[in-house]
């Protein structure tokens, strides 16, 4: 092995406790309590990504394409809104959405049509193909997050909850997201 390449244990991802042992060797204030529970959240959240990922991979669709499709599910039926709806509720700008749409439109997953009642307007609605899309997401996520809850009781699940919407609530309150937003936009 040479000096240029690293072995592989040099590859791997350090542990919580091992993380948490250099974070506080650098910075010997930090809190090692905290930053378990922070670094423990930070890659739950990243690991649930992936799998996340790995699942819509396998429907054929992004998760870029997944927050449209959940944006008008949430909007409920006829499940339609227009493009700059669509691109404030998820953040991104009307080129960007624009962009979006016509990939979705390609893959069926969308329909963008003229307002009949108003020709300026154009309104993006769901296809059947995009909510069974969605559906089988909702599905095969069920599975996972029932999976990864499976070693708590129904009352540490609930006290689980509670807390991490706390710690959501404080977050939101206090921390703007992308967009200098500190408003839930759901």
């Amino acid at each position: 092995m040479t000096a240029d390449k690293p072995g592989p244990a040099a590859l791997r991802e350090l542990g919580i406790a091992e993380q948490v042992a250099v974070y506080q060797r650098e910075f010997p204030t930090v809190d090692p309590q905290v930053e378990t529970i922070v670094q423990t959240l930070s890659r739950v959240a990243r690991r649930m990504g992936v799998a996340y990922s790995r699942q819509l991979t396998v429907l054929g669709i992004t998760s870029a394409e997944w927050e449209v499709l959940k944006a008008l599910v949430v909007a409920g039926s006829p499940y339609q809104l227009g493009p700059g709806e669509l691109a404030k509720r998820l953040g991104l700008t009307p080129a960007a959405m624009t962009h979006r749409i016509d990939r979705m439109v390609a893959e069926d997953l969308v329909t963008r049509e003229r307002d009949e009642t108003n020709r300026v307007r154009v309104i993006i609605e769901l296809t059947e193909n995009g909510r069974d899309k969605w559906l089988e997401s909702m599905r095969m996520a069920a599975v996972f997050e029932e999976e990864l809850l499976q070693d708590l009781a129904a009352e540490e699940r609930s006290v689980l909850s509670g807390m991490l919407a706390r710690m959501l609530r404080r977050i939101e309150e206090t921390q703007p997201d992308a967009l200098g937003r500190t408003d839930d936009l759901a």
